[in-house]
This record gives structure tokens, sequence and C-alpha cells, in this order.
């Protein structure tokens, strides 16, 4: 980025407050060699991870257990030209502890697709990214409001 395209790096802290604000988001993951994006709802747990509800049985969960995915969540506001995107990136895990599910159980939204054989997922956050779009400034000092 250069320091006046428009665009505000956000720190980690900053990242994880945005983060908490936003009940869907979208995992990136690989399915059959090639990119794959899905919209979910989330929770957070701990230090900023990521925590899905998804099937048991579901091709979500055996692509992304143990595989390294991305998560990102975004606010747009198309008239004022500006926004923020956070972006997740870490190891997928479904929960195999039974006390831990149950904890997660208590303390994650539930799903808005339940499904009898529930499993949670934790996404470590290894590297936590985002920027904001101020304004509508661009590169070339443009004031796309004017």
């Amino acid at each position: 980025m250069y320091t006046n395209d428009g665009f505000h790096e956000l720190g980690r802290q900053e990242c994880l407050r945005r983060l908490a604000k936003v009940p869907v988001g979208r995992i990136v993951y690989t399915r059959q060699a090639l990119p794959a994006v899905l919209p979910v709802n989330f929770g957070l747990d701990g230090e900023g991870a990521v925590v899905l509800r998804a099937s048991a049985a579901s091709e979500l969960v055996r692509a992304i257990d143990g595989a390294v995915v991305a998560f990102e969540v975004d606010d747009v506001d198309a008239v004022r030209h500006s926004g923020w995107s956070v972006i997740v990136t870490g190891t997928a895990v479904v929960v195999t502890d039974p006390a831990e599910h149950e904890r997660l159980a208590r303390t994650v939204s539930a799903s808005w697709a339940p499904s009898p054989q529930g499993v949670f997922v934790r996404i470590e956050p290894e590297l936590v990214t985002g920027r904001e779009l101020v304004g509508g400034r661009t590169l070339y000092g443009v004031d796309l409001n004017a």
C-alpha cells in the first residue's frame, strides 16, 4: 500500500475488535485443489480464535480439518466509498475434547444452519491483518466524494 492510497492498515487488536462486531464471515479453503469460499456465521474464543459450527459429515469439515485456511469479514459503505476488511489466517482444527465442546456450546452462538451432529472448528489466528478504506481517497489524491 502507498502512503496516500486511501487505505489505512489496522493493528491486530483493532482487527479483533472489528471481527467481534460482525456475525457472518467467509471461510477460504482448498477444495479439490481449487480455492473455495463459503459464508458462515461464527464466534470468537480466547485470543481471537475463530470458531465455526458445522455438521460433522460436511464436506467443509473434511476439507478444513488440519488445513491452513483464511477467514475474512468486512463492512462496506457503498455510498461513502469506505469500509474495512479483516483476514485471519491459521490452521483449522475440529474440537474433539468433550469438555471443550461443552464449553463452546455454551459460549458460541448457534449455527444458522444447525445439524444434529454438529462439531466446532477452531481457527487459531496465526496471522491477523486488516485495512480500512478512508473516505474514498485514491492513490492519485482524487476525492471520490467530490
